[in-house]
């Protein structure tokens, strides 16, 4: 074995050998060399997203996160190539505040639910309905949705996003669970209109919202929290606001990705339950193995999973899959990410 990739398999052993198995890591660690000398040759940096499987996760990336604070890094990077470990709307995102970087994705086919539920001709048929109304739109969003928006939000800012409006009415696009969760924390009475139907009345307090759904998170239930409760009566539950609103106030904490590790990390409970995607759970573990992490692993996002350390080096050394944004798209788009990136 090469000697850098001996001294990262070591390295990977400690914190991931009871999650992992030897050879994979070994395996693993020499391609994970192959992409750092490819990452320095190309003048390249890879990010990571949180939901990224654990191996890949604690090996390559140079920056690791929830679609936030990859923003921030995407948005203030001196490197030539963007490699996003995520899914399209992530890669999306960085070219959006890169134009003049190349921007990869290693799985060309790597989408999302929430994205594909909703199009920019939907946006603009709801602006017609609703004229004035302004719109927020989750980051979990194409680019060319995102144009019509006035400004993006993140699981982690949501809540900020739409009190920095300061307007009693807003569209809340597209996650219908999201929405749901901020109305109830903003005191906002929610509805679910049909495009083409009637006006509905508009309440003094109102949010209008859309019936997407994340894949993942629409399958963790009340009746799952309750069983591991009645076995683990002290566990911490914690859940992505992407979970059903009745999930979501069964839980003890409901926080984007990043809020749940560093809830993790600074608290001193006896067992946790984080009900996410399973990589993340695997990695907050690896992170913490002095924590009682509960595995509740029903399903990891079939999007998030197509990317492995293969198809990485891949990308590098082959230059694929490059994401372009049309321009009168993409300035447009800029306008509603870099709002969002500034509210924090």
């Amino acid at each position: 074995m090469n000697p850098e990739a001996q001294v990262l398999y070591e390295e990977m052993k400690v914190s991931l050998g009871k999650l992992v198995p030897d050879f994979e890591l070994y395996y693993k660690s020499e391609i994970a060399v192959e992409i750092n000398q490819l990452k320095k040759e190309r003048n390249a940096v890879i990010l990571g997203h949180n939901y990224m499987e654990p191996v890949l996760f604690h090996s390559i990336p140079d920056f690791k996160g929830d679609s936030l604070d990859l923003s921030r890094k995407a948005a203030s990077t001196d490197k030539d190539v963007i490699v996003f470990c995520g899914v399209k709307f992530m890669a999306e995102t960085a070219k959006i505040l890169n134009p003049s970087k190349t921007v990869l994705m290693p799985a060309e086919k790597a989408g999302c639910s929430l994205a594909e539920s909703i199009t920019a001709e939907d946006v603009r048929a709801l602006k017609r309905k609703y004229p004035g109304v302004p719109v927020v739109t989750y980051v979990n969003t194409y680019a060319d949705v995102k144009a019509e928006s006035d400004i993006c939000c993140t699981s982690g800012n949501a809540i900020a996003v739409v009190e920095s409006l300061k307007t009693d009415t807003v569209i809340f696009l597209p996650d219908q669970y999201l929405a749901s969760n901020v109305a109830r924390e903003t005191g906002k009475h929610i509805i679910f209109p049909s495009i083409g139907g009637a006006l509905d009345p508009l309440l003094d307090v109102q949010m209008i919202g859309w019936h997407g759904k994340c894949e993942v998170h629409d399958k963790f239930t009340v009746e799952d929290i309750r069983s591991v409760r009645e076995q683990f009566p002290d566990v911490i539950v914690l859940t992505h606001p992407e979970c059903p609103p009745e999930v979501v106030a069964e839980s003890d904490y409901s926080g984007s990705t990043n809020a749940m590790i560093k809830f993790v990390q600074d608290s001193q409970a006896p067992h946790y339950l984080v009900l996410t995607e399973c990589s993340m759970g695997d990695n907050i573990a690896a992170a913490n193995p002095e924590k009682d992490l509960l595995r509740l692993c029903m399903v990891r996002c079939p999007h998030m999973n197509m990317i492995t350390m293969e198809n990485v080096r891949d990308s590098l050394l082959h230059n694929r899959t490059v994401i372009d944004v049309p321009e009168e798209i993409r300035v447009r788009a800029f306008q509603a990410v870099d709002r969002m990136i500034k509210i924090g």
